[in-house]
Parts: structure tokens; sequence; C-alpha cells
């Protein structure tokens, strides 16, 4: 399943149409199981959703700014008069996949988002994000459907700071993120591993900006394999950015087009085996907009083949 909101997303580069960018990634029938996909009608996320991991506080602030036409939560992160509405729609698209993944036995979704949401802070947006998207889902699928332990797998080439902050001190969601390192937004080190309850359960792979996709896709299955498996969740997210491809612009960790089927081979074997095949995976990063369509089809073909 797939989610589409509205005709165009705004990246730090420039624009994209996302008629375009679902019509690439669902129109080869033969590779990436295009009859398959049922695109979903998103909904806005409520307030008291949005509060699951934000404060009301910020939630109120960022509307405040919004309805004065606009301005900047920080350096990186530009705000319209219409930011806070799609942010909502960006939570709720999610939200709305994962009462569908739970509906449909054995079904998956991709939701093609922006904003982006998981450098989303409890208190305040930074680095291009308003609400953690990935977050407040988690929280609701925990709150709503009653789900008892959640994985997150964040395969961004930036740290996910605010996801890990959400759930610094909770043993009920396991954080798991690759990354760059050092890098934007300067956290993420293997030290980091959670505290309290949450101790152990916040799982921080660093990785330097050379090291090469044989290195990331081992450690990667490694990860699955002695980490996400033995946790057992009973529903995955994924926070699935694109900017670790070797030819994005703000970055890039030398990965291939095709290593992101090949990230998602691995998600789906740990889920199908522990929670009923059940993953939401969300758009985070992902800049190079002439190749960012063959990225998501690599991840879109593999979560439906």
């Amino acid at each position: 399943m797939a989610y589409l909101k509205r005709k165009k997303w705004f990246y730090p580069v420039r624009s994209i149409d996302a008629n375009t960018l679902i019509k690439s990634t669902t129109s080869n029938n033969t590779s990436n199981g295009a009859s398959r996909v049922t695109l979903l009608e998103p909904r806005q996320a409520s307030v008291d959703e949005i509060a699951y991991i934000h404060s009301r506080e910020y939630i109120e602030s960022l509307k405040a700014v919004t309805e004065q036409g606009g301005g900047y939560l920080d350096g990186d992160t530009p705000v319209s008069e219409k930011s806070y509405e799609v942010a909502l729609y960006a939570a709720g698209g999610v939200l709305t996949a994962v009462d569908k993944v739970i509906a449909t036995p054995k079904s998956n979704a991709l939701c093609l988002v922006r904003p982006p949401g998981h450098h989303a802070m409890p208190t305040h947006g930074m680095g291009f994000c308003l609400f953690n998207n990935v977050a407040i889902a988690a929280r609701y699928a925990q709150n709503q459907h009653g789900l008892k332990k959640i994985a997150i797998i964040d395969w961004d080439l930036h740290h996910g700071n605010g996801t890990q902050e959400a759930f610094w001190k909770d043993d009920t969601v396991l954080f798991c993120s690759l990354h760059r390192y050092p890098y934007y937004p300067g956290s993420g080190s293997g030290q980091e591993k959670g505290v309290g309850p949450g101790a152990g359960f916040t799982i921080n792979i660093p990785l330097a900006g050379y090291d090469s996709n044989k290195e990331y896709l081992d450690k990667f299955a490694r990860l699955m394999t002695d980490v996400v498996r033995p946790y057992k969740p009973d529903f995955i997210f994924i926070s699935a950015g694109f900017d670790s491809y070797k030819n994005d612009p703000l970055g890039g960790l030398g990965m291939e087009i095709s290593d992101y089927g090949e990230l998602t081979k691995m998600v789906r074997a740990v889920a199908d085996e522990t929670c009923q095949g059940r993953i939401v995976s969300a758009l985070e990063g992902g800049y190079n907009i002439q190749e960012l369509p063959l990225c998501i089809e690599s991840h879109l073909a593999a979560l439906v083949s």
C-alpha cells in the first residue's frame, strides 16, 4: 500500500510532484507488483494524537507560526502558512496506514509523506521535520491497538535524534538507527543506549562516510538477526531515508539503488517471523530528485513481492 497526500512536497533542493513519484514507483507490474498496491486516502492526525509525542506547547506554537504566515523554526526548518495542516496529514497518513495494516492480514504499507519526521523532538521541530510521524504512529499502535512491543528501524543517512529522544526511557519501543557519524544532527554515537527502563533499547550503529555499501548491509543483517528478531516486536516501522544513496547531494553512504530492496527483504523476513508481516514504512530523507523514485521503487518492490 502506498500513501498520497498532495501534488507537491517541498525538499531542500526543489519540489517534486507526488503523482509523478507514485506513477514511477508503481509503473512496472512485473518488477514491483503494482497491481497489489492500493492508494490510501489519509486523514489528519488529531492534536491529541500528535500529543502522544509532542508537547501541547510546541503544537500550539507551530500552529501560531503558520497562522501568522510562516517563518523558521531553525535555520534548516522553514514553515509556510500551510505547514501545520500538511504536517497533520503527514502524521495522519501514517496512522491511516497502521489501521489498514492491522486490519489486513499479512500486509504492509509505504507512506510517501512530507514533511519528514525523525528529527522532530518532543518540544520542537528541526532538520526539515515538524511532527515525528513514525514516533507518533508507534505510540498510536500501542494506545489504540493494544500492541505491546514496537521496533523502529531508521536507515536514513542522518541519526533519528527525535525518535531516540521520544523513547529514550522506554523498553516497549526498540529504536535502531544506522547513520553517518559524526554528522548532522551530532547525536547517534554507539554509546547512546537509553536510560532507566529504556537502557539497551536504543541501538545506534554509526558509520563513517567512506564505509562501503557491503559493510552497511553486513551490519544491517546482524542488527536484524541479533537484535530485532530476538526482541520479537508486534509491529515494525521503517524510517525510510534514501539520502544514504551514493549520489545524494546531502551526504550519501555509498548505497546502491538495489540495496534498498535488500534492506527491505531483511526487515520483511523478521516481520514475517515475529509480527505477521506487519510493517509500515514512512519516507524520511532523500534529495536526489532524479533517482529518488528508483530508490523508492526498489524498496516498494521488496515490500509487495
